[in-house]
This record gives structure tokens, C-alpha cells and sequence, in this order.
């Protein structure tokens, strides 16, 4: 008997793999089982997740903030008053009395005139005392609008929170008695011509 059978073989890594590329072995590291469980959860999610909501056809994040931001400016709009009709007889009256359109010149020279100066002949806003206009066509039901919602695309902020329902009418009323006057340093006239 030799003495090499006498030796045991050495015992081999598990780890190491079988294959050897130039005196370079290769060990193999599984991966742990908990990461592969996790792999295999993720996947198995992804499954259901898909089934639910594309095959079922279940509400996603973007349809239930649709819902929300419907039923939200739902909300809004049933708290926000109903603006009041335009009362041609209201306007009738405090056009014919020139105490009232006094009331309006004041209620205007304390609001509008930073835009508009002292007579309407405008400044930042356009003139008012002519007969051409930006938006709409200068009438009283549509400067009743105007003068509650404003148009802030223009930069006419809305005064339903600060003037009064009475208040609105005066400063229309104003408006109008304005209307056709030729004023010293007025501003060039925008928008279209109304009669």
C-alpha cells in the first residue's frame, strides 16, 4: 500500500463551484432566502395589483382625486351665493337721481380711481368715459357683472365681498352718467365701440 492511499481526499467547499478558469474558482453565494421571498411576495403583488385594478376595473389614485376635487367644488359652489339678477328698475331710479349718482361718484372716487382716476378716464384700467370697451359691451347688466365678479385676466378685481348690493348699482349708476365724455387726458380708447 502506498502512502498516497493512506491520505484522505481533502474535503471539498460546498461553496466552491465546479468549473475553474485559469487557477480562478468561483464560489457560489445564494442569495438569502428572506430577499428571495420578498422577491417572490413583490411579484405575486404586482400579479394581484394588476388583476385589480386594470381587470376588475377598481377606482385608481387619479380617478378617486377626480372624485374628490368633483365633490370638493361641489361644496364650493353650493356655499358661494347666487349672484342676484341684474334690477333694471333699481338702476332706473338711482340714475334719475342725481343725489344718488353723487353717492356713486363717492363710493367710486373711493375705490376705483387707482385704476381709473378721479373721472373714469383711466389710467391702469381702461377709460370709462368713452364709449369703447375691453370686455363686454359697456351696458349695465354686463357692469354689474363686472364690477361683483371682476376679470382677472384683465386685472379688474371682483368687489362683491367689499361694496354693498347698493353700492354696485351707485357705481354703475356713475358709470353710466359718464358715459360719452370727452375728458381732458384721457386714456386712448381699447376694445370695440357700443352705442
Amino acid at each position: 500500500m502506498s502512502a498516497n492511499e493512506n491520505q484522505t481526499p481533502e474535503k471539498k467547499d460546498p461553496l466552491l463551484l465546479d468549473h475553474n478558469y485559469d487557477g480562478i474558482e468561483e464560489l457560489n453565494h445564494p442569495l438569502p432566502s428572506y430577499w428571495i421571498s420578498g422577491f417572490i411576495l413583490c411579484i405575486c403583488f404586482a400579479g394581484l395589483y394588476f388583476f385589480y385594478y386594470q381587470i376588475m376595473g377598481a377606482k385608481n389614485l387619479r380617478a378617486e382625486y377626480v372624485d374628490e376635487l368633483n365633490a370638493y367644488q361641489a361644496k364650493m359652489k353650493a356655499m358661494k351665493p347666487e349672484e342676484k339678477p341684474f334690477d333694471q328698475e333699481q338702476f332706473n331710479a338711482i340714475l334719475a337721481s342725481k343725489e344718488e349718482l353723487k353717492e356713486g361718484e363717492a363710493v367710486f372716487v373711493n375705490n376705483c380711481v387707482a385704476c381709473h382716476k378721479d373721472k373714469g378716464q383711466g389710467d391702469i384700467g381702461p377709460n370709462l368715459a368713452d364709449e369703447y370697451w375691453i370686455n363686454g359691451d359697456g351696458k349695465p347688466p354686463f357692469l354689474h357683472h363686472m364690477v361683483l365678479n371682476g376679470n382677472e385676466v384683465n386685472g379688474m378685481p371682483p368687489w362683491k365681498e367689499i361694496l354693498s348690493e347698493r353700492e354696485v348699482y351707485y357705481v354703475i349708476a356713475y358709470v353710466q352718467s359718464i358715459k360719452g365724455l370727452k375728458l381732458p387726458g384721457a386714456k386712448e380708447p381699447q376694445g370695440n365701440k357700443y352705442e
